[in-house]
């Protein structure tokens, strides 16, 4: 049966603009929500337990990063969005997983959506959408669920290691995004085992009965991949260009050391890309030699058989008058005959490599 298809289209239809409206699957999901509040010398780490003991950090002399698990608590999202004065389009992008990456200027932050990606247990790709705010001395970050690829920043921050405790939130967000662009990296390895595996199996002969499939399925894997990585490029590039208060010029070296990244994964997405496609001629192609190799054998066999047939066919008439008939060694000299002819056939086919 074909996959059940869900159109997350549906649940914003007829929506007023700027309805706050999740549109992802994870509603059991539970709201957790972390901070870290820090300066060179102290470090903060807290677990909140309401969206109300987070509005204290908006004006510290410290810096602060939020991050919120749970999309699906659009009450308490938009309770955070006002109280930071966040645009009602960007709570509404905030829980609208189908976003595209971008990057939306606004006077006093600026909201950065962007796809983090990576392999679950099963080997299965997961696509999730993250979104940052980057304000004056705060980043507020929102996920779908929890887990993420953030944990060495948070080790970062915990211990001082580094300069993300030295510098501002242009720092902390750039080392977030960094984070994400380096997990793609990990993404194009296993994408390129995969390919190699593939390979390894359709030169050796070793394929299995769904390998066409098996490649479809990765096929889509990368374009999935290519969708969530070539729009990033864009963004970062306008930040590199952006001349916000809120991007230091300091700043702006390590935002394109990102682009020069997200680059290289462009590029060796491109690569497989095109690998994936040889790919499957390839595989087209080795079934179409196995198929003539059979044809070959069959056309072979029914070539030293055809002969052979005429003359049982000959010898097989109901005439009552045939000259060899009557001769007492005439069956063991019509099979000498055949036999001879077989093997004669046999020596021209393996002279020719046919055989």
């Amino acid at each position: 049966m074909p996959k059940k298809r869900v159109y997350r289209s549906k649940k914003k239809l007829g929506q007023i603009p700027g309805s706050v409206v999740y549109t992802g699957e994870r509603s059991k999901e539970k709201l957790h929500l972390e901070a870290f509040d820090y300066t060179k010398e102290n470090c903060t780490e807290l677990d909140l337990k309401s969206v109300t003991e987070s509005f204290d950090f908006k004006h510290t002399n410290s810096t602060t990063w939020i991050n919120v698990n749970g999309l699906n608590y659009v009450d308490e999202i938009e309770q955070l969005g006002n109280h930071y004065e966040l645009h009602p389009l960007v709570l509404e992008d905030i829980v609208n997983i189908a976003q595209r990456p971008k990057i939306d200027e606004y006077d006093n932050y600026l909201f950065v959506v962007l796809k983090m990606l990576y392999y679950d247990k099963n080997q299965n790709i997961v696509s999730e959408q993250v979104s940052f705010i980057l304000g004056k001395n705060y980043v507020l970050s929102f996920q779908e669920a929890e887990g993420d690829v953030f944990d060495a920043v948070r080790d970062r921050i915990r211990q001082a290691k580094g300069r993300v405790r030295h510098m501002q939130a242009d720092y902390l967000l750039y080392t977030l995004i960094d984070a994400i662009v380096d997990h793609y990296f990990s993404v194009i390895e296993i994408l390129g085992d995969k390919i190699e595996d593939f390979e390894t199996a359709i030169f050796s002969g070793e394929v299995d009965d769904d390998i066409s499939q098996k490649i479809q399925n990765l096929k889509r894997e990368i374009l999935r991949v290519r969708r969530a990585i070539f729009p990033l490029r864009e963004v970062i590039n306008r930040i590199e260009k952006n001349e916000s208060p809120l991007i230091q010029k300091k700043t702006i070296t390590y935002y394109r050391d990102i682009y020069d990244h997200l680059i290289q994964v462009s590029e060796n997405i491109d690569i497989y890309r095109e690998m994936i496609w040889s790919l499957m001629d390839m595989y087209m192609t080795t079934i179409s030699n196995k198929m003539n190799e059979v044809m070959k054998v069959l056309t072979i066999m029914a070539s030293i058989f055809i002969p052979l047939t005429f003359i049982a066919g000959i010898y097989g008439m109901n005439f009552e008058y045939i000259p060899e008939l009557q001769y007492k060694y005439s069956y063991f000299i019509l099979w000498g005959a055949m036999i001879v002819m077989f093997l004669g056939m046999l020596y021209y086919f393996r002279k020719k490599k046919w055989l």
